[in-house]
């Protein structure tokens, strides 16, 4: 008999995946927050778990490819699809849309998100490996 990973994890591996992304684009907000014309964006995990149920796919996508000259393609599956520009509060005169208190409390609370999901990833190794050890 063996062990299904994925069944195993479920969707919080790929959560733990999706909030590592959102961490990287909201440091980058925080990083540009004085850099005129910039804008922020957002990943929102609701959009990404829609448009993979919709889908229906886990994992690697890979494109069609109509000639042989062509380069393959390959990438995962809610890449850039579901980033979003942010829309702001209020104008700012060098067109910035990043609000550095918003910025700063949403990457707050990714981290905590993302440390939650690493503990159940973690508790549920850590039943597999009893598992597999008879304890």
């Amino acid at each position: 008999m063996s062990i299904s990973f994925d069944r195993a994890l479920g969707i919080h591996e790929k959560a733990l995946g999706f909030r590592a992304q959102r961490a990287e684009v909201l440091a980058n907000n925080i990083a540009n927050a004085d850099t005129p014309n910039y804008k922020a964006r957002d990943l929102q995990f609701a959009n990404v778990l829609a448009e993979q149920s919709a889908k229906g796919q886990r994992g690697p996508v890979s494109l069609n490819r109509t000639d042989s000259q062509h380069i393959a393609a390959e990438g995962v599956a809610g890449g850039d699809v579901s980033l979003e520009y942010r829309i702001p509060f209020s104008p700012s005169i060098d067109q910035n849309t990043v609000d550095l208190q918003i910025e700063q409390s949403n990457y707050a609370e990714n981290s905590v998100q993302f440390q939650a999901s690493f503990t159940f990833l973690n508790s549920k190794f850590k039943g597999l490996v009893n598992a597999l050890r008879g304890e």
